[in-house]
């Protein structure tokens, strides 16, 4: 496969990221949640802004999932230290021109790998509980459904999710 995964080190990276962020929230969640929530989201959650403090300041990691040298989706994860040793897999959005190419797959292997090398025990993620195609995507790629969550994110919306897991030896 030709998938490249970047770290997100410089403004031209994040800005690629966020652009990349408006671009397929919109297109995917029309069907699940509002268009003001998405627009909501997409500000407070996947702007530069808000990116730039995810990693400066809370410890995430974004990279680019690159095509060929294009843009083709990306992944935020952060490593958390607490009950089990875990990697959250926070953001993780492929462009609609690139789903089917086997993306997701290289890029669970590279999890596997992180997960690995940094000694973790379990990949974990939330998913909404509408997003019916990525949670068989996430199914297939041996994740289990643990629990919902509603999480109020403030402006009258919620994030009503699934909880899922993946959990083995890496």
């Amino acid at each position: 496969m030709s998938l490249q995964i970047k770290k997100a080190q410089t403004d031209k990276d994040i800005e690629q990221i966020a652009t990349a962020a408006a671009e397929i929230w919109r297109e995917h969640y029309v069907t699940i949640i509002s268009r003001e929530q998405i627009d909501y989201m997409v500000e407070r959650f996947q702007s530069k802004a808000a990116i730039t403090v995810q990693i400066e300041k809370e410890g995430y990691c974004y990279y680019l999932l690159l095509d060929q040298g294009v843009m083709a989706g990306y992944i935020s994860i952060k490593i958390e230290e607490k009950d089990i040793p875990s990697l959250f897999l926070s953001k993780f959005y492929i462009r609609k021109e690139c789903r089917g190419k086997g993306f997701g797959k290289e890029t669970m292997d590279f999890l596997e790998a992180a997960c690995k090398e940094n000694k973790l025990q379990k990949i974990w993620l939330t998913v909404n509980r509408n997003n019916s195609n990525s949670i068989n995507i996430y199914e297939k790629l041996g994740f289990k459904k643990i629990r919902t969550q509603v999480n109020d994110i403030g402006n009258g919306f919620v994030m009503d999710d699934f909880v899922m897991e993946r959990v083995e030896s890496f």
